[in-house]
């Protein structure tokens, strides 16, 4: 029984909040996932990783959670102004292939980082082109409320028909980033934002019918349209990286305020950037792929490591010496628990301990000391690993595996697929994906809405 409160930090209010769902037992929780015209990065990987933390903690404290997470695979513009080219037709050309294939091959190689750092698949997973009616239907309805305009290249959504606009990041509207990068054109106002926009005589190659004409819909509304058909009007959590706070997020509450007259949802969490000299670790700039550290001989868990030494509301600066330092950390962490005599009891003095910082925002870094306090204490060797196993089912780190083995990345992507053909009852083809794995010399373990893969 869980007896601290669990208290999240609302951006929306500002403040420490208790969490309370809107179902009994029950939470919704939606995650902007990526714009799949590349790798990720560790900076956009420590987002995951936060957003894994927190769903494991719900999971913990009784909630059955429903997690959607949506792929931007068209829409997403270069610049936050809506103009400049769609970066999937940017990554199209970079990569000499289809806009599709690399959506594709880029969504796999994603969810294949997301396995390697032991991050659980989310329950639903949604791509922006598989739901264009849905996005246009929702435009239609703003239309029919007089929330938008058309311009001779798209339909915008009129922020100066909605007086709280702009709430989440507590500025004005004159003080928004994008009122002061911005492109005027044929825009009323500043912070109006792209709901679909036409093709004109721009070649594309992701583009559909609509009531304005041919073209593709913006990336705020994508977000709107989907969580509303997998969570409903209003759901519990939306959580994404700080960067959505003034233009994403902005925009997609401003969307569902005017349609259905209230924000979707009821808790707003935000994860901070990974920093590099300093410098915010940016989409355009620097970029450390999980591969990258791979192949300079660090584990993938050893950054799931570094990333719980601090808070995700605190900007985490990278440098090889601290990765290596976690390395080193988990390694002796595993040596340590694996050295322990099993068929323990969990600790309720420590296991107390440990919920009320998990339940206090999420508190790892005071999680991870709690950790070693336990391994040094003078409770029987039993105990403590029993205890030990206890925590890492939020942390993650697989304490009690004394070696990790590199699993080759088709090998994830195969295990990877195999899971979303058993999500969607294609028992058949999951059975082909498994013999497929097996021939390649590994087997495959499911581990509920994940799984481990491991060498025969």
């Amino acid at each position: 029984m869980i007896n601290a409160e669990l208290s999240l930090f609302d951006t929306m209010t500002r403040q420490l909040r208790p969490f309370t769902s809107i179902e009994p037992n029950q939470v919704g929780l939606y995650a902007c996932g990526p714009t799949v015209y590349d790798y990720a990065h560790a900076g956009n990987l420590r987002t995951y990783l936060f957003v894994d933390i927190l769903r494991r903690t719900l999971t913990l404290n009784g909630y059955q959670v429903n997690h959607v997470m949506n792929i931007t695979d068209v829409g997403h513009l270069t610049s936050d102004a809506d103009s400049g080219e769609d970066k999937m037709e940017k990554g199209s050309r970079k990569q000499n292939k289809s806009a599709w294939e690399i959506a594709l091959y880029f969504e796999d190689a994603f969810l294949a980082d997301l396995a390697q750092l032991n991050i659980h698949t989310p329950t639903t997973i949604c791509r922006a082109t598989q739901h264009i009616q849905e996005q246009i239907d929702f435009i239609l309805q703003l239309e029919q409320k007089g929330f938008t305009y058309q311009t001779s290249d798209g339909v915008y959504f009129d922020t100066n028909k909605l007086a709280d606009y702009g709430q989440l990041a507590k500025l004005d509207k004159t003080g928004l980033e994008a009122g002061i990068r911005v492109n005027m054109a044929e825009k009323k106002s500043p912070t109006d934002f792209a709901l679909w926009k036409l093709s004109g005589e721009q070649a594309r190659q992701m583009e559909w019918p609509s009531p304005w004409g041919v073209g593709f819909p913006g990336w705020h509304i994508e977000c709107s349209a989907m969580a509303e058909k997998y969570l409903g009007e209003q759901f519990d959590i939306h959580v994404g990286g700080e960067d959505h706070i003034p233009i994403h997020h902005t925009n997609e509450i401003a969307q569902c305020q005017a349609k259905n007259g209230h924000v979707q949802a009821n808790y707003w969490l935000h994860g901070y950037f990974l920093q590099l000299n300093k410098e915010k670790i940016s989409k355009s700039g620097t970029s450390l792929r999980l591969d990258a550290l791979i192949e300079r001989g660090y584990e993938p868990l050893a950054y799931r490591y570094l990333t719980l030494t601090s808070h995700y509301r605190s900007h985490l600066s990278f440098t090889w010496q601290s990765l290596e330092s976690a390395q080193t950390a988990l390694k002796r962490l595993r040596n340590k628990v694996c050295a322990l005599a099993d068929s323990g009891q969990i600790i309720e003095e420590y296991k107390t301990r440990f919920i009320r910082h998990i339940n206090q925002d999420l508190n790892m870094p005071k999680a991870i000391a709690l950790l070693w306090e336990l391994l040094d204490s003078d409770f029987s060797p039993a105990d403590k690993k029993a205890t030990a196993q206890f925590f890492d089912q939020i942390f993650g780190l697989k304490i009690d595996h004394l070696e990790e083995v590199d699993i080759p990345r088709d090998v994830l992507l195969l295990a990877q697929q195999r899971l979303e053909m058993k999500q969607k009852k294609k028992f058949e083809e999951a059975d082909r994906l498994r013999d497929q794995i097996t021939e390649l010399g590994y087997q495959v373990a499911d581990m509920g809405n994940t799984f481990e893969v491991h060498p025969i």
